[in-house]
C-alpha cells in the first residue's frame, strides 16, 4: 500500500484528442489487460460523452496462482495472447487507429510479466503500458469523473488481484492506495474463512488510517463490485436493471452478503445472469466489501461503470472538454445526428421554459435533455414509437443520470408521443419515480408534443407560452405566419398540455408586421 503525488499523465506517446475544440470522437479502441479479464473497448460518439461501438471481453484469469508461483498462469497467458490477436484482427478490420493497451496488478507484479508483454508485441505489433497501482487507481477515478464531473468521494476499483482506492476532491484526485484485496489473490489465502476474513480486516484497517475518506460517498468500479450490485437487483426485485449509477446503503450491503452466503452459488449465478468466471470470485469479493463498508462509513454507495478505460479518454482531454455536462453533450450529439431538424431542442426548451421555471436546477437539466432527445427517435413505428423512446432514455448509455431521473426523462419521451403512460408494458418501472415527478414529466412531454407542431422558419419558433400557475391559467401567443399551423391537432395537443396543467387557456395571435 503506497501512494504518490498527482502528476501529469501522458503514458500513451499521443493524444486521443486532437484540439482543444474537439467535440467528437472518432472511434478509438482500448484494450485492458486484466488479472481476471481481457476486454476491448471502442469508444464513438460525443468526445465528453462516447458511447460503446464495441465492447468484448475474455475472462483469462492472468493472475490465477500468481501469489503461489509468481508467474501468469500458462493458460491465462494462451488465452490472453489468443484474444489480443482476435482484437487487433477486430481493429484492422474497424479502420481504427492504434489500439491503446494497458495492463494491470498481474502482469506488473508477475516476474514473466516483461516476458509475456514483449510476446504480444511480438506476435501483434501492439505496445502494452504496464500501469502501477497508483496510476491504476487514477485512471479508475477519472473513469468516474467522465460520468460525474465535479464528483467528490471515495473510488474503490477492484480487479482480479488487486484493489486501489483513490480520492475525489471537487472533481480532482488526490491520495491514492494499493492493496492485495483482489478476489483472485483472497482464494489464495490459507487457513479458510476464519483466516480470509482476518486478512481482509487488518488491509483494511491500514487502508482506512491512510486513507481518511470516511463518511463520503463511496464509488465501486470493477466487475466483482457490478456482479454484487446485480445480486443486490436480484434480492431487492429491483426492476430496472442498469448497473450504472445503481444506488445501494450500508444495510443492503450487509444484506446482500448475508444473501450470497445463504444461496446456492451457481442457482444465483443462473437467476443474475453472471458469469461462472465473474461468480467464481464474488464470495471473496463480498467480504472485501462489507468490511470496506464498515471501515468507511459512506454516506451512499454508487456503482460505476466507468473505469480505468474510461480514465485513459479522459486523462487526455482538453481541461475544457472535462467541464462541460456528459449527458447533454451526448443528446447534443443525438440531436444532431438523428433528429429531423437538428437544432430545434434548444428552441423547444425556450418554448416550455415557463412551465418548469420553478423546478431546480437539476430537473431543468434533464428536461432540457429530453428536448434535445425528443425527435431522434422519429424513424420509429409510430405505433411503437413512445416506447421506443422510453426504452432507450432508460436504458441508454448515458452518464450523470440517476435511475429514477433515467425514469423522468422516459417518461417525459414517452408523452412526447403519447398522451396516457398506462398500458405499455414498462408500467413496473413507473414506480422508481414519485407520482408528484411522473405527473411533471407528463406535462414536459405533452408540452414538448405541443410545441413540436410549430414546426421552426429559420432559428425561431412560431409562438411562446405563458403560464400564470395561480390562476390556474395558460396562455398561447401565436405569430401571424403561424395562424394556420394551429390547426385541429395542434388545437386538441395545445389544450391536453392544459388539461395536464389543470389549467383554462387564452390563443392571442400577434398581428403581423406591416
Amino acid at each position: 500500500m503506497s501512494e504518490t503525488k498527482t502528476t501529469s499523465f501522458d503514458p500513451f506517446g499521443r493524444a486521443l484528442f486532437e484540439s482543444e475544440s474537439a467535440k467528437s470522437l472518432s472511434r478509438v479502441g482500448v484494450i485492458d489487460v486484466g488479472s481476471n479479464s481481457v476486454r476491448m473497448v471502442v469508444f464513438d460518439g460525443a468526445a465528453r460523452s462516447p458511447a460503446y461501438f464495441y465492447n468484448e471481453k475474455v475472462m483469462c484469469a492472468l493472475g490465477a496462482g500468481l501469489s503461489e508461483t509468481g508467474t501468469l498462469s500458462p493458460e491465462g497467458r494462451i488465452r490472453a495472447l489468443s484474444a489480443i490477436k482476435r482484437f487487433q484482427a477486430l481493429a484492422k478490420g474497424m479502420n481504427l487507429p492504434p489500439l491503446t493497451a494497458v495492463a494491470t496488478a498481474a502482469v506488473r507484479e508477475a516476474t514473466d510479466g516483461p516476458d509475456f508483454c514483449a510476446e504480444v508485441q511480438r506476435e501483434t505489433g501492439l505496445k502494452i503500458w504496464v500501469i502501477d497501482g497508483q496510476e491504476e487507481a487514477r485512471l479508475s477515478a477519472q473513469g468516474v469523473l467522465l460520468g460525474w464531473p465535479g464528483s467528490y468521494g471515495l473510488v474503490c476499483d477492484i480487479g482480479g488481484s488487486s484493489m486501489e482506492l483513490a480520492d475525489l476532491d471537487q472533481g480532482r484526485v488526490g491520495r491514492r492506495l494499493t492493496s492485495p484485496l483482489g478476489p483472485l489473490k483472497l482464494k489464495e489465502v490459507k487457513g479458510g474463512k476464519k483466516s480470509l476474513k482476518r486478512f481482509i480486516k487488518s488491509v483494511m484497517v491500514d487502508l482506512a488510517a491512510e486513507m481518511d475518506s470516511g463518511g463520503k460517498r463511496l464509488f465501486l468500479v470493477g466487475g466483482s463490485w457490478r456482479a454484487i450490485a446485480r445480486v443486490d437487483m436480484e434480492r431487492r426485485g429491483y426492476p430496472l436493471t442498469v448497473l450504472h449509477e445503481y444506488r445501494m446503503t450500508p444495510k443492503a450491503i450487509r444484506e446482500t452478503v448475508k444473501y450470497i452466503e445463504e444461496c446456492d452459488i451457481e442457482e444465483l449465478r443462473g437467476r443474475c445472469g453472471i458469469s461462472s468466471a465473474r461468480m467464481a470470485l464474488v464470495p471473496q469479493a463480498s467480504i472485501v466489501l462489507k468490511e470496506l463498508v464498515r471501515s468507511f462509513k459512506p454516506k451512499d454507495i454508487t456503482v460505476s461503470s466507468y473505469g480505468i478505460r474510461e480514465g485513459m479518454l479522459y486523462e487526455q482531454m482538453p481541461s475544457r472538454m472535462r467541464q462541460r455536462d456528459p449527458l447533454i453533450e451526448a443528446c447534443q450529439f443525438a440531436e444532431k445526428r438523428d433528429a429531423r431538424v437538428p437544432g430545434f431542442g434548444r428552441n423547444l426548451y425556450s418554448f416550455i421554459r415557463p412551465l418548469i421555471k420553478n423546478q431546480p436546477d437539476q430537473r431543468r437539466r434533464i428536461i432540457r435533455a429530453a428536448c434535445l432527445l425528443h425527435d431522434v427517435s422519429w424513424r420509429a413505428h409510430p405505433d411503437y414509437r413512445a416506447e421506443v423512446c422510453f426504452d432507450n432514455a432508460t436504458r441508454a448509455n448515458l452518464g450523470g443520470l440517476k435511475h429514477s431521473e433515467r425514469i423522468f426523462l422516459g417518461l417525459a419521451l414517452l408523452h412526447r408521443y403519447r398522451n396516457q403512460r398506462d398500458g405499455t408494458r414498462f408500467e413496473y418501472l413507473y414506480d422508481l419515480l414519485d407520482e408528484k415527478s411522473q405527473r411533471e414529466a407528463e406535462i414536459v412531454g405533452k408540452a414538448m408534443r405541443f410545441g413540436a407542431m410549430l414546426w421552426p422558419q429559420g432559428d425561431a419558433l412560431m409562438g411562446q407560452l405563458k403560464f400564470y400557475p395561480k390562476k390556474k391559467k395558460l396562455e398561447l401567443i401565436l405569430r401571424a405566419e403561424a395562424a394556420d399551423l394551429f390547426g385541429e391537432v395542434a388545437q386538441a395537443r395545445f389544450y391536453s398540455l392544459a388539461a395536464a396543467l389543470d389549467s383554462e387557456t387564452k390563443v392571442k395571435l400577434k398581428k403581423a408586421k406591416s
